[in-house]
């Protein structure tokens, strides 16, 4: 690249934000902390994914206008570490290969008609939209698997009165429950991937069972300590 237009690129700058709020529902901004959390939880073990949510993914050296920001996504094969926007030049032009958007009201046409789109060409091989309140998307959790250039329905498990969905990105389920929460589960072992916050509330709740089972022994007079 000649020295000039070297500068010239270098010398462009990319936002980090937009300088508006975040204007999103209840549900929308919860299940967006959530799937970011518990894909961030199931892959803390990997060095090279990288997992975030509402950031500026940049796809166009030069061109500051070329930017979206997934409500959820992964990219494998990049160092996870912390980031102001994601670049993709500067990461060996690795992309995300998993998009999760949060639809609502106010974002359905965009990402089922502009996103949709861009993501398929850039190559994004999972994209799933999830519509919390289920007003906007029938049914409220979709997924989309790219071939030959073009998306395609991923067609749901048979689960009982869950919707379930099968990333081959992830290895994961992505369910719609019965309440039309929406939850990741490890195939695996049906365990369901949780959130910071409910992984610690469940420690809480194993804590305090803990402890009135201690105190009913001690009422009965034995010693916990000696079990």
């Amino acid at each position: 690249m000649p020295t000039s237009l070297h500068k010239i690129l270098s010398d462009i700058e990319y936002p980090d934000c937009d300088g508006l709020p975040m204007a999103e529902s209840d549900a929308a901004r919860d299940y967006l902390i959530y799937g970011t959390e518990a894909l961030k939880l199931h892959f803390q073990h990997r060095s090279d994914v990288y997992v975030s949510g509402n950031l500026f993914i940049y796809y166009e050296q030069g061109s500051p206008k070329a930017v979206v920001a997934p409500d959820v996504f992964v990219v494998f094969g990049v160092e996870d570490k912390q980031r102001l926007s994601y670049k993709v030049w500067e990461e060996n032009n690795k992309l995300p290969s998993f998009i999760l958007e949060i639809t609502s009201k106010s974002t359905r046409s965009e990402d089922q008609g502009t996103k949709k789109g861009l993501y398929a060409y850039l190559g994004i091989q999972e994209y799933f939209q999830y519509d919390p309140t289920a007003d906007y998307l029938k049914p409220s959790l979709q997924g989309l698997r790219l071939l030959d250039g073009n998306y395609f329905p991923i067609l749901p498990q048979a689960d009982g009165s869950s919707l379930v969905l099968f990333s081959e990105v992830l290895g994961l389920e992505l369910r719609r429950l019965q309440d039309g929460s929406f939850r990741f589960y490890c195939p695996e072992t049906g365990e369901r991937l949780g959130s910071l916050m409910e992984i610690e509330e469940s420690r809480q709740a194993e804590r305090e069972k803990s402890q009135k089972m201690a105190e009913r022994l001690r009422q009965l007079g034995v010693n916990p300590e000696d079990l």
